[in-house]
């Protein structure tokens, strides 16, 4: 009986840790890239790991509220810039996987483009043995409390998933706006788990 109650129990935490998979991550320090790895902005947060696709550095960068000449000013307007790189090295070799940018620019009133605290994170929610990058991020031009444009954007190697609406903010003391969202196609067409993933990270930052 206490032997079978034993295997029943090792096959209920095999399952478990197999169902909680996760890839190793670990922390870069923001002075110590491998050579050949360029950025835009200053660093905001840098991670590695190890996958099936090899030795993987994503990092995150801003580049603040200023005015930048790529864009045409008609106005004393400023502009926030961000980035996110996915490097993969090999031989030390460094490889560019993909390219996150975005922009508000030429804003004349409240400015903001920035990540959102504690949401960059690598996941391998299908263990498939391939990271899932996740960042989110928020940016906005205006000079009242309309929401601001929200926005989760997922890589698995070099395809790209989107979630985009807006932030929810509180007009009165019953009344808010904003907080919608939609998946592109490739969140739609991709595993639940994703999508469930996703509606996790969107509902914590919402406000």
């Amino acid at each position: 009986m206490l032997k079978r109650l034993f295997i029943i129990v090792t096959i209920l935490f095999s399952i478990n840790t197999f169902g909680q998979k996760r890839i190793a991550v670990q922390k870069l320090d923001k002075t110590k890239f491998p050579k050949g790895i360029a950025f835009e902005g200053k660093i905001k947060e840098a991670l590695r790991w190890t996958d099936k696709l090899g030795d993987n550095i994503v990092i995150t960068t801003e580049t603040g509220i200023y005015q930048s000449k790529k864009f045409k000013h008609e106005s004393e307007g400023s502009d926030a810039e961000l980035f996110a790189y996915h490097f993969v090295i090999s031989k030390d070799k460094v490889k560019q996987i993909w390219k996150v940018y975005d922009f508000i620019s030429d804003c004349p009133v409240d400015i903001e483009a920035a990540f959102i605290e504690n949401t960059f994170q690598v996941t391998d929610l299908n263990n498939d043995g391939i990271a899932e990058i996740w960042l989110m991020y928020r940016k906005v031009c205006h000079g009242d409390i309309s929401p601001a444009e929200m926005k989760i954007i997922m890589y698995q190697g070099q395809q790209k998933f989107a979630m985009r609406g807006e932030a929810k903010v509180r007009v009165s003391e019953t009344e808010f706006i904003g907080g919608q969202y939609e998946f592109d196609k490739a969140f739609i067409a991709g595993p639940a788990a994703f999508r469930d993933f996703a509606k996790k990270v969107w509902n914590k930052n919402i406000m």
